[in-house]
């Protein structure tokens, strides 16, 4: 298999070449940046309620037997007949959207990472991305 071209680093004034976005000296840098905002992003931008809910017991054994039913495969995936795991429990209606639902069983499936970010990905509200 051919090799990515390498190509200059995305740090501003460095010139080392990568087969990534960023050198293995800036790279360290990028993602302790990208744990910062996340770290801060999940403390002041996240409902505190609904962060503590994917903290909550019940959620867990909930998420647990949704995983279960699901044999441990991305649904999404096994309709198109690929077998991938899931590793990611989605509402089908958010907990925002009804705060009731969000223990029902019936409205979780098991996603991959890919399929999950698929479906929230940005778009017009209440559009389906799939």
């Amino acid at each position: 298999m051919a090799r990515k071209p390498k190509r200059p680093c995305a740090e501003i004034s460095c010139g080392n070449l990568t087969e990534k976005t960023f050198c293995k000296i800036h790279q360290k840098i990028a993602e302790k940046n990208h744990r910062e905002s996340a770290k801060y992003y999940n403390k002041y931008g996240r409902d505190p309620v609904v962060n503590a809910f994917y903290k909550s017991k019940e959620w867990k054994q909930v998420r647990d037997l949704a995983y279960e039913r699901d044999n441990g495969l991305c649904q999404r995936c096994l309709k198109r007949g690929v077998l991938k795991p899931a590793n990611v429990v989605h509402h089908l209606v958010e907990v925002k959207e009804d705060w009731n639902l969000r223990l029902s069983i019936d409205n979780l499936e098991s996603l991959c990472h890919g399929c999950h970010n698929r479906e929230h990905k940005s778009g017009p509200p209440g559009v389906k991305n799939f």
